[in-house]
């Protein structure tokens, strides 16, 4: 099969993109490139050529845009050019040059995505090939990858597409110089400092001389890699279903069962959505002998794991949309569906009078606290009690509404509830004639 029907069987095979699609290729000048916009071309497919010029290598650089710019012409295409200050950025974000300039480049295209409207753009192109993809494999099983990392490029993730990937690096040059294609060199290429060309320049060719099918190998691997990880999902959705139990936006999963599997990649894949690492896997089992109200936090701060008894809670961090809240000592206020919540220390051991402050005994107060909504079996000892009291059969009591008993929040301290919000404190926390610090905690209602 020649080339150009290996390209256009592979795009009808994953559905990359129809001939009514208009198309936005990534071209920086290099052979892969120049071959995927003859294929197009050939295949009389609609296209723009987008290029980056991230002024690294001088001249040269300049050199590269002005032939993408002649190679549209002899397109008769449009050319969209983007000069960045790739060093500059890099310095900025702390980033390595290459990551810089992969987050310039993709946060552009992305731009032009969005912003296409008179003639929308569908699809962008890269000219990743089936080298480019065994050089990945080698890569990230070596810096240590999931299952998931073994699996390659793929052809399409959400508007990239990769049409070049079934096609060798060898297969693109033979077919530039057949058809008398001209292209650039980037001399960085030739650098083994940067990781990807230590792999292309180095150890791949190192190891083929010990195994001379290497490539073919890691893409068939990439192939076995993909069936088991349909398998893997697979079983993993299916445990998922057993553990998990969401209520509302958050999810609750029971410390014993989760640990009867004993299976880290199990707990990785449960927190794994919720922007957790892999290497908090082991925070969350050292979480299993905590106390409650103890919690790890998700690297971008959008979520908490709270230990919470028998659970684990994976909820938001945003307080308003919690039904389970961490108050930390250094918390001044605290916002939460019903309303606010104040909290301060002070000195006066005066208890309140106002159903809405509480004034509780420092000395009996450790943080965390935790402030959730009541549930069946919750139970504390009313102010002025010494006997426990189911907190449902209080309410009903209170002759609460139904509603007003569904919105009914507590605050937990050390397991204990120390305060029906808006109602009634728990005896334990009550002040008294020793006490020298007051923990006060005021409830503003919507």
């Amino acid at each position: 099969m020649n080339l150009l029907l290996s390209f256009q069987s592979t795009i009808k095979l994953l559905n990359l993109f129809s001939s009514k699609d208009k198309l936005l290729i990534a071209v920086s000048g290099g052979v892969d490139s120049v071959v995927l916009c003859e294929l197009c071309k050939q295949a009389k497919f609609d296209f723009t050529i987008a290029h980056c010029n991230f002024q690294l290598r001088g001249a040269e650089s300049e050199r590269d845009e002005q032939f993408v710019k002649n190679l549209g012409n002899k397109y008769g295409v449009k050319v969209l050019v983007k000069k960045f200050e790739t060093e500059k950025y890099a310095t900025e974000n702390k980033l390595s040059t290459q990551e810089a300039a992969r987050n310039l480049r993709y946060e552009w295209f992305e731009d032009l995505i969005n912003q296409s409207t008179n003639q929308p753009i569908n699809h962008l192109l890269t000219a990743h090939h089936s080298d480019d993809n065994a050089e990945t494999i080698a890569m990230n099983f070596f810096r240590g990858t999931g299952l998931h990392g073994l699996t390659g490029i793929p052809g399409k993730n959400g508007y990239i597409k990769r049409p070049l990937l079934e096609i060798s690096k060898e297969e693109l040059l033979a077919y530039a110089r057949e058809n008398n294609l001209e292209f650039v060199e980037d001399s960085s290429n030739q650098s083994s400092k940067y990781t990807r060309n230590y792999f292309r320049n180095e150890i791949i060719p190192a190891i083929s001389k010990i195994y001379p099918q290497v490539k073919d190998n890691l893409l068939d691997n990439i192939n076995r890699f993909k069936e088991i990880e349909k398998l893997y999902q697979l079983s993993v959705s299916e445990l998922k279903k057993k553990i998990c139990k969401q209520k509302g936006n958050e999810f609750y999963i029971p410390v014993n069962k989760l640990m009867s599997y004993n299976n880290k990649a199990l707990i990785y894949e449960i927190i794994h959505p919720f922007n957790f690492q892999e290497k908090q896997v082991e925070e969350l089992i050292k979480l299993t002998d905590s106390d409650s109200g103890k919690y790890i936090t998700s690297p971008d701060n959008q979520f908490r794991i709270i230990k919470h008894r028998l659970w684990f809670i994976i909820s938001p961090v945003v307080a308003t949309e919690s039904v389970n809240i961490i108050i930390e000592e250094n918390d001044k206020q605290v916002s939460f569906s019903l309303g606010n919540l104040s909290i301060e220390t002070i000195s006066n051991n005066k208890p309140s009078t106002s159903s809405g402050i509480a004034t509780l005994d420092a000395r009996e107060i450790k943080f965390p606290l935790l402030l959730r909504k009541w549930k069946t079996g919750d139970y504390f000892y009313p102010l002025g009690m010494k006997k426990k009291k189911k907190v449902s059969r209080f309410l009903i009591d209170s002759k609460l509404s139904k509603t007003e008993k569904e919105n009914t929040w507590v605050i937990e301290c050390k397991q204990r509830i120390c305060w029906i919000v808006g109602q009634r404190i728990d005896d334990r926390f009550k002040l008294t004639a020793t006490t020298k610090e007051v923990l006060k905690l005021t409830y503003q209602a919507k």
